[in-house]
């Protein structure tokens, strides 16, 4: 089945549905999404998104994220990512989203490696909130195909040009020709045993561009959460246990109670803390204690955790939380500009998929949705800039993809290579390796 479009967006997380809603609805555009539209890494987001919150705020959140990131970050990305923090959440505001507030104000809440509060947040459902309001809008949207439960298998490439997508669903193939293309495939979060991503979230997108010589940046930077909650011998997608629990008092103990490591330390210094202190112990998991804070606040401020944590038999208003670090995050990928754009012409890529530069060695707590946000914003314009009258076609009668599930495989199989020779230690958590 052949369609044209303008722009094909690959995925439904919140840097493809925002990506969307930026292009006007004069252009017609394909959305691909490898499972449902909703079912992203992006609703499952519970701390927040950060915001700057004036221009004397602006400084100290440069520093904070390049504090982090251990100043291996592109400083011009960095500074992009603050300056244009609050026009963008303004943006989800108009959209519906109702952030927390007291008294009429906003709340502002603090986790790992800020100086201050700065996080917006609905509950711990943050991610859920945003997510809503942005498939609610998309729905709406006349000039928006939307192709659910279909892997985009490979681009339509012509002398380093992209002119589309190669996409399966069961046994139908779609030759979606383009002007451009927008990757938001999101993370790798299931190519490992232990994570707290969506189990199909495997890097596609990073497999399509490996096969095309696209730039690739950082591989070796997978960031390990702290503290997911741990179920021994569990195969299912880790619960997260947000950072913003620890930045409203939350404590972290070993088995004998001891409080060993500075909760609000970078995720990977706390990540490392807790591996060491396992290894020293021999114990299988260590502890976050919630007793800093009122059962009534607790059930209020994180009723999400608070129910799933119950749902396992924790009562975290009267006991310890068995926590675990797990892979949870991606700051390499395909690399692209400040514009988003990535080596090969009409190719974009948003989200976590892409290497901005923004996170460094190591990803701020919070600043990933609104990464989603600032650049996807930016791929738009520049992809607006260039737009042409629509041309013809470039032709790919003579491709035949895989079937679905081969191709899956593929990718999968590719993905797990990229990174077997790159994550060191944390190698034995790739599945099949």
């Amino acid at each position: 089945m052949n369609i044209n479009t303008d722009i094909v967006i690959v995925g439904s997380g919140i840097a493809g549905l925002y990506s969307a809603l930026n292009i006007p609805e004069k252009y017609s555009i394909t959305i691909v999404t490898k499972k449902a539209l909703s079912d992203s890494n992006s609703a499952l987001a519970q701390g927040g998104i950060c915001v700057s919150k004036g221009e004397y705020d602006i400084k100290p959140y440069i520093e904070d994220t390049l504090k982090a990131g251990k100043y291996e970050n592109d400083i011009d990305a960095v500074t992009t990512l603050v300056k244009e923090s609050k026009e963008n959440i303004d943006k989800l505001i108009e959209y519906g989203v109702v952030f927390d507030k007291e008294h009429g104000n906003l709340c502002y809440t603090k986790e790992a490696a800020h100086s201050t509060n700065r996080i917006l947040h609905v509950k711990d459902e943050t991610g859920k909130y945003i997510m809503e309001a942005l498939c609610q809008k998309i729905k709406l949207r006349k000039n928006t195909l939307i192709l659910e439960n279909t892997l985009c298998a490979d681009i339509i490439e012509n002398k380093n040009s992209c002119h589309g997508i190669i996409a399966l669903n069961n046994n139908i193939q779609y030759s979606i020709h383009s002007q451009f293309v927008i990757m938001a495939t999101g993370g790798i979060g299931g190519l490992f045993k232990n994570s707290t991503n969506k189990r199909h979230i495997t890097g596609d997108g990073l497999s399509i561009c490996k096969k095309h010589n696209i730039k690739l940046k950082n591989l070796n930077y997978v960031q390990f959460h702290p503290t997911a909650l741990y179920i021994k011998d569990s195969n299912d997608r880790r619960l997260l246990i947000s950072e913003s629990v620890r930045g409203e008092g939350a404590l972290i103990r070993n088995k004998k109670g001891e409080h060993f490591i500075d909760e609000l330390l970078p995720r990977d210094v706390v990540a490392n803390a807790i591996y060491a202190e396992l290894n020293s112990s021999k114990e299988e998991c260590a502890y976050l204690d919630l007793s800093t804070m009122e059962p009534k606040y607790i059930k209020n401020r994180f009723p999400y955790i608070y129910k799933e944590c119950l749902s396992h038999g924790i009562d975290i208003t009267k006991e310890y939380i068995p926590i675990h670090p797990v892979q949870h995050y991606f700051m390499g990928g395909i690399e692209v500009d400040l514009n988003s754009k990535s080596s090969m012409e009409k190719l974009y890529a948003v989200g976590e998929c892409s290497c901005t530069g923004v996170h460094g060695a190591n990803r701020l707590a919070s600043n990933s949705l609104l990464e989603g946000l600032v650049f996807s914003k930016r791929a738009v314009n520049d992809i607006l800039s260039k737009f042409t009258e629509y041309q013809v076609p470039y032709e790919t009668e003579s491709f035949k993809a895989s079937s679905m599930k081969l191709a899956e495989t593929e990718l999968f199989n590719t993905a797990i290579n990229l990174f077997k020779d790159v994550i060191g230690e944390k190698k034995n958590e790739l599945v099949n390796c």
